[in-house]
């Protein structure tokens, strides 16, 4: 059996699972709340005692030092992000640190203000785009551009994506998409569009809510310019979990780049002298705004000190096998149905996807979905009528993808 092969098998057991009927369920919501580690309770346990018993005190001597706490996290996110250490720091949350990146980078004028996006991104990203643009006295039917699929298509071409960045040259000031669509799960050319975008004179940025954790990153290689992403998905870090942001260094060391300020992106050998005239510290530290969360952030480091032992190469490769034995067992469904009730609307080509596939339901779609749940197999469902399922390398079984199909068949047999 492949999971008898997997060297990533004990890694399952870090994790608590959701149990059905006093067994483990078929657990494939990765993509939207990544399982607890079983180790975050110690982590967490380790601040409680050293807040109770040190009191302000631990912000210098806690056992991990409250106020340098942040500083843990760079050299651990470079290997998942593909980065330096000095392009990326934890802080916010998503759409918050989105916000701040368009400060910096979506410096609208009157010759280039468009913002080119894919259609049916997440909403809150839409939501982020639609007020930037109506902040900034623009109208967005006109300032946004939307690059979906063909008619009859699920998936955005990415020569349509290119075309479409070269037909509004002259007036786009960010290409801003998500890394992996959170609906069809497809994996977008990163560096295809950086390029493209930069060529024309436009910042290009990412939303790699969906991708973070998830597929092979080198956003650095690809000199992209800025990304932000959640932790509470692949990164297995809590609900609400706190989020993470990638400047390109060539800007994060631009301390004259607008942004909005706060006192912990201030220089930190002056920092505590209090004094007025914002001076950022020259990486991506210099857009945090506030102090640490650390709660937040030791349950962050209790995932990533997993991800470290894993491996990003093995992580990948699992990732892999799990997502083409996905499909394997789908098309097996459809066929002994003897007939396609299912359509995976995500791309099968190995670079263009991640860990979700997305299943798009031809046929009582919402009542399988129930019955699934019903039956211990932990789905997600998006209207009109896609389930998306999502097996994640460190703690899903190639087992569990059997169970899975096996649950299918029997509903719509």
């Amino acid at each position: 059996m492949m999971d008898d092969k997997d060297s990533l098998r004990v890694f399952r057991h870090r994790f608590y699972i959701p149990q059905h009927n006093g067994e483990d369920c078929v657990y494939f919501t990765g993509n939207s709340l990544g399982l607890q580690p079983r180790s975050i309770s110690k982590y967490l346990q380790q601040e409680l005692d050293d807040w109770a018993t040190m009191g302000v005190e631990g912000h210098f001597k806690a056992r991990n030092p409250w106020m340098p706490y942040h500083e843990i996290f760079p050299k651990q996110l470079s290997k998942i992000i593909g980065c330096k250490e000095n392009e990326v720091v934890v802080m916010n949350s998503l759409t918050v640190n989105l916000h701040l990146l368009m400060v910096s980078f979506y410096r609208p004028t009157k010759e280039r203000h468009k913002i080119i996006c894919e259609a049916k991104a997440f909403p809150s990203d839409q939501y982020a785009f639609e007020t930037q643009v109506r902040y900034h006295g623009y109208d967005p039917d006109d300032a946004i551009i939307e690059v979906g699929p063909r008619e009859g298509e699920h998936i955005i071409r990415n020569e349509d994506i290119i075309s479409t960045i070269k037909q509004h040259a002259k007036s786009t000031a960010v290409v801003l998409f998500g890394g992996v669509n959170y609906y069809n799960g497809q994996y977008f050319d990163l560096k295809a569009i950086t390029e493209t975008a930069q060529s024309i004179g436009a910042y290009a940025g990412f939303d790699l809510a969906h991708a973070a954790g998830n597929v092979d990153l080198r956003l650095h290689d690809w000199n992209v310019d800025f990304a932000c992403w959640c932790s509470y998905k692949y990164l297995n870090s809590g609900p609400g979990g706190v989020a993470g942001v990638y400047i390109n260094e060539k800007h994060a060391t631009n301390t004259r780049l607008p942004r909005f300020a706060g006192w912990w992106g201030y220089t930190k050998d002056t920092r505590f002298k209090m004094e007025k005239g914002f001076e950022a510290i020259p990486t991506a530290e210099g857009w945090q705004l506030s102090n640490a969360p650390i709660f937040a952030m030791a349950a962050h480091k209790a995932s990533l000190d997993i991800f470290d032992e894993a491996g990003m190469e093995r992580l990948h490769a699992k990732r892999k096998m799990l997502a083409e034995y996905l499909l394997f067992i789908i098309d097996d469904c459809n066929e002994r149905a003897g007939k396609k009730l299912i359509e995976v609307i995500t791309p099968r080509k190995e670079n263009e996807k991640g860990c979700q596939v997305s299943m798009l339901m031809l046929k009582n779609g919402k009542e399988i979905f129930e019955a699934l749940t019903n039956q211990g197999a932990v789905v997600d469902w998006r209207e009109p009528n896609v389930i998306r399922v999502a097996p994640v390398p460190l703690y899903n079984s190639f087992e569990d993808v059997y169970k899975f199909g096996s649950i299918v068949n029997r509903l719509i047999s």
